[in-house]
């Protein structure tokens, strides 16, 4: 695979740039294109490059998008530059860790469709990880050629946060597809993020001139099948840089609060103005978001959703704090041992 192109095209940008030190001459900037459980798919300025991880670096640390540095003589992955954006989100399984999604992503695609798929507090949780990760959301709804009313879903999806932009698209089509231009153009990068089976495959053909299988949502409930099953960096006929992920139906936050107070921004106003700090919004007395639910002014069913992030969230940074300290406590308690136990040595 020959690329002939620069660092500028592939992403580059000032602010990796000025991560760079003297020690850093002969290294050779790449980006990631692909990780494996043992190695990554990196672009260069000429070719692409398959890499095996070193003994530092795991695929946990690093995400498609990011940014490394390699020494091209042993093609050894040297160090990974720090990001301007990271999504990630709650790993999946019983352990509580963070997942490392996309990296250096400029605009996030929420892609639902005109049906039943179209679900407020999934996306309003997508919106969040986006505003978390400091990159920009921009809904898409596709199918809209099979809806009623089109507009309707464009007009619920810009709701879920002050200033969304929503679309709805025919993602078969390739003057819709032209809308979305404004996003993809030269030395920027976007990311695809959907359940399955809303057409996230059928607009990385239509923009990126890729040939993925596609998978329709099953009419009787709305739920699609998997097509893509990992990450990959595509070349965007405009210039940029597409990212497709897998279809997740679990999308659990990790430590996203900033993320969620941003988009929730109608009721946190509502929340500054209660009576007490420690308000729960539950019924305390001179709780205004309560007083704005009752005076219609708030809907009750967005509070109940920003209370589930909040409480999803808060758990999870308490449950992370709680191993962090037990874990030092057992360190310290092992120290104390081996002391102890020095000294009993020491006194025989």
């Amino acid at each position: 695979m020959t690329l002939e192109t620069t660092l500028e095209d592939l992403g580059w940008a000032e602010d990796f740039q000025s991560q760079l030190t003297e020690e850093d001459a002969g290294l050779t900037p790449m980006r990631i294109s692909e990780v494996h459980r043992s190695k990554i798919r990196a672009l260069s300025t000429t070719d692409a490059h398959l890499l095996v991880f070193p003994s530092h670096i795991t695929s946990g640390d690093v995400a498609v998008g990011d940014w490394i540095l390699v020494d091209g003589d042993i093609a050894r992955i040297v160090r990974v530059l720090d990001r301007r954006s990271c999504l990630t989100r709650r790993a999946a399984g019983p352990d509580l860790r963070k997942q490392l999604v996309a990296a250096n992503v400029d605009t996030l695609f929420i892609v639902t469709s005109c049906n039943a798929d179209f679900n407020e507090a999934r996306i309003e949780r997508f919106i969040s990880m986006a505003f978390e990760a400091g990159t920009t959301p921009v809904i898409i709804a596709t199918k809209a050629d099979n809806a009623e009313d089109a507009a309707d879903y464009v007009a619920r999806a810009e709701k879920l946060s002050l200033g969304q932009v929503a679309l709805a698209i025919n993602a078969h089509d390739p003057e819709d597809l032209k809308r979305l231009a404004p996003w993809c153009g030269p030395r920027q990068t976007i990311a695809l993020l959907g359940s399955s089976g809303v057409g996230k495959t059928t607009i990385t053909n239509g923009i990126a001139g890729t040939t993925q299988a596609t998978a329709e949502i099953r009419e009787d409930d709305a739920r699609g099948r998997h097509t893509t099953t990992s990450r990959a960096l595509h070349r965007i006929q405009g210039g940029g840089w597409l990212l497709d992920t897998p279809g997740m139906r679990e999308f659990g936050l990790f430590d996203a609060s900033e993320g969620i107070n941003t988009v929730f921004q109608d009721v946190m106003q509502y929340a500054d103005s209660c009576k007490f700090r420690d308000c729960a919004h539950e019924g305390e007395p001179g709780c205004a978001v309560q007083k704005a639910v009752k005076s219609g002014e708030l809907d009750p069913d967005r509070l109940k959703r920003w209370q589930k992030l909040q409480r999803e969230d808060s758990l999870q940074v308490e449950t992370v704090a709680q191993t962090r300290k037990r874990s030092r406590t057992m360190v310290k308690m092992h120290k104390t041992a081996k002391q102890l136990r020095n000294r009993k040595v020491d006194g025989d």
